[in-house]
């Protein structure tokens, strides 16, 4: 007498791979681990700050308005969150650590989208912590000013934070590279711009994310300003997606 024979049923096949926030997350530790990265993020947070009192200490006239020197200092900290990015995607090929990331997650584009959310997110709050902390001291050194303004200063010190974490961390996916991706985006922010500022003015004040971030503060030419540091992220993050895809790992 047989047995009979049960039908089976196919066994669907588990994903393996952690969702999007927790990824999210594994990105987050992974930024904040390394002496590295610590040292950027505290530099970012201290930075805006220390230049808000050394400028209100050497100031000869009290300030009138508080936008101008707040978006001017935040940039400051907004400079240094460039290298989160680049430190978030470049440094996993400089150091390596790419084989292990894409052994745990082989979807490229899926790994980037978590490395820029996870930036963004730090690069938001990192600058406004900074603009924070500014715009305390300048109540404390400047109580004569108007504070009119200073809530949307701050709220554009955190979105450009962003922006410019998002920007790094196109330009290190592109590049692979640590230190070629951070010269050359610091070499772009504080050389060609400003360079290109002196020249060519009204060219300059169409392209320059920084100059939009204050525009953006001050309420003028929103629109412009908003599709500026669209480009600048669309473009990084583009760039970054289809030369990490072309990448081999060794």
């Amino acid at each position: 007498m047989t047995a009979a024979v049960l039908p089976t049923r196919p066994v669907p096949a588990r994903r393996t791979s952690a969702s999007l926030p927790a990824q999210v997350g594994l990105e987050v530790r992974k930024s904040l681990s390394t002496r590295s990265g610590r040292a950027v993020a505290g530099a970012s947070v201290l930075l805006a700050p220390a230049a808000v009192a050394i400028a209100s200490g050497a100031a000869s006239r009290p300030l009138d308005d508080v936008v101008g020197p707040l978006v001017v200092t935040g940039m400051l900290s907004v400079l240094v969150l460039l290298s989160l990015g680049v430190l978030s995607t470049a440094g996993e090929w400089t150091h390596r650590t790419v084989q292990t990331t894409y052994l745990l997650e082989p979807r490229r584009g899926r790994v980037l989208a978590a490395k820029a959310v996870a930036v963004a997110g730090m690069g938001a709050v990192l600058a406004a912590v900074a603009a924070g902390l500014a715009v305390g001291l300048l109540a404390v050194l400047e109580p004569s000013a108007s504070f009119a303004g200073g809530g949307q200063a701050v709220a554009m010190v955190a979105v450009a934070g962003a922006a410019f974490a998002l920007v790094g961390a196109g330009v290190g996916a592109a590049l692979g590279n640590t230190a070629g991706a951070l010269t050359g985006v610091y070499l772009l922010e504080l050389g060609v711009l400003p360079m290109l500022q002196l020249f060519k003015p009204s060219l300059a004040d169409r392209i320059d994310p920084g100059n939009a971030v204050l525009e953006l503060a001050q309420g003028t030419h929103q629109a412009q300003s908003v599709l500026v540091l669209a480009v600048w992220v669309g473009v990084s993050l583009v760039a970054g997606a289809v030369l990490t895809r072309r990448r081999p790992i060794q």
